[in-house]
């Protein structure tokens, strides 16, 4: 005897409805789900290498000498970040050469730093990136005015001060690096001209006791020490003569010009429009510094160097340019994008929490939608696959007999069936495959019934 048992089973399963969670085998959810939960883990901890840590509460920044437009700078930045509970530790150093150094020793702690334009060499291995151009940074070449009434008249070319007492400013300053840059390129050196390492406020009494007769100073107009030497009776402001050629030579220079009065139209500080040199200031980070800092300082740089100023019209800094290091990656989506979306409706904390939880989930969800799809199918097969097994059996027993009945006794026949069904009746069936399992039964009994059929004749 024949019957449809694949046809039925493969009905009776395709027509399976979602069932409550209490009529599913724990041990088969187990046998299922912990394989999966594995898998789910591990796109867990896949995902986890790609989120930083929360950022930090605090950020070093390397800033410069005392009355310097570093520390000027360091403090604006203080005030923004304080508002986004971000902590500033203004590191003192003597300028952009000195931040430079601690930024690419491993061992100093710090997160960012002050870099003057073209004070930098890029060497192989580093990972410092730049935040972009923030300002104009003019040297200003100060004289004492006795100067003009020398031999040489009003000087307007470096070479004029060969043999004068020149301040070049501290070692490790950005402004120390250019004088003695342009110095040397005009032929003037500590062979024929005193050169001296000062810097900073220190040159007012130094131009007041008589110490030296020319001082470099590289800095924005609102620098204590600029601002001092502009204003100081004796002093001269030095309108340099080579300035185009120089910007040819030193590509991370540029050729500026302060207009007349634009200091102080009252007093006519400057009396003539003096044509400068000037590089561009940037902040450079680590590689590691976190990159929600990063956008925070973004942010602190539009804020603080976005307005119109001597040297610049308004917005025209900070911009997507650097003389020495890569643009951050940071960097670079807010020049393009602006402010980061989230943070634009949310406070820092929360907009910072979503971003780590996206750059999670995403991969995560990725992971999580195949095995919603999978775990099904792999619980349904476990429990069918016993279910079927039986069947198989069941088939060759129906097939043996129909084909050959004398083979065996129909006792041994029956024990055969009989153990198929004892063995059937000792499967963890989850009730939610109750139908299934008793459509086998009934069709031990039909095989049964064919094997007592198939035997009639056998005692």
């Amino acid at each position: 005897m024949h019957f449809p048992i694949h046809s039925q089973v493969q009905s009776m399963a395709g027509s399976r409805k979602l069932r409550r969670l209490s009529e599913y085998s724990p041990r088969d959810l187990l046998f299922v789900g912990i394989p999966l939960l594995l898998l789910v883990i591990a796109g867990f901890w896949g995902a986890s290498r790609f989120i930083k840590p929360a950022p930090p509460d605090v950020l070093i920044l390397g800033s410069g000498g005392d009355g310097g437009a570093y520390q000027r700078f360091a403090a604006a930045y203080k005030d923004v970040l304080g508002r986004y509970g971000v902590s500033v530790i203004e590191k003192v150093s003597a300028g952009s050469t000195e931040n430079l150094a601690r930024l690419r020793d491993p061992a100093v702690q710090i997160d960012a730093g002050f870099i003057q334009g073209g004070t930098a060499r890029v060497r192989d291995g580093d990972t410092l990136l730049s935040l972009g151009a923030l300002y104009y940074e003019p040297l200003w070449i100060f004289y004492r005015a006795e100067l003009e009434r020398g031999k040489g008249g009003v000087p307007t070319r470096l070479a004029d001060l060969r043999g004068r007492r020149i301040a070049i400013g501290a070692a490790g300053s950005g402004t120390h690096h250019l004088a003695s840059e342009l110095l040397n390129a005009s032929q003037v050196d500590a062979a024929n001209t005193r050169l001296v390492e000062t810097g900073g406020l220190a040159l007012m009494q130094a131009f007041g006791d008589g110490d030296i007769d020319v001082a470099f100073v590289v800095g924005p107009t609102q620098s204590a020490a600029v601002w001092s030497l502009l204003n100081m009776p004796g002093v001269r402001l030095m309108n340099l003569a080579h300035a185009d050629a120089y910007s040819r030579i030193y590509p991370y220079l540029t050729k500026v010009v302060l207009p007349r009065g634009a200091v102080d139209l009252t007093a006519e500080v400057p009396p003539n429009d003096v044509t400068l040199l000037a590089s561009t200031a940037t902040l450079v980070v680590r590689e590691d510094t976190h990159p929600a800092l990063v956008g925070l300082l973004m942010q602190a740089l539009a804020e603080v160097h976005g307005g119109p100023g001597i040297f610049q019209k308004p917005g025209e800094f900070p911009r997507a340019a650097s003389a020495d290091f890569s643009l951050s990656p940071e960097a670079e989506r807010y020049y393009k994008s602006g402010k980061p979306f989230l943070q634009r409706y949310l406070p820092f904390w929360a907009a910072t929490l979503i971003d780590r939880m996206v750059v999670m989930l995403v991969p995560l969800i990725a992971v999580l939608i195949p095995v919603f799809k999978i775990a099904p199918g792999l619980y349904s097969w476990r429990v069918r696959s016993r279910l079927f097994r039986r069947y198989g059996e069941l088939k060759f027993i129906e097939a043996e007999v129909e084909s050959n009945p004398e083979r065996h006794s129909r006792a041994e026949w029956l024990d055969r069936v009989d153990d198929i069904e004892r063995d059937v009746n000792r499967l963890p069936t989850p009730l939610g495959y109750s139908d299934m399992f008793y459509t086998l039964r009934s069709h031990i009994e039909l095989v049964r019934q064919a094997v007592l059929r198939r035997t009639a004749g056998q005692s």
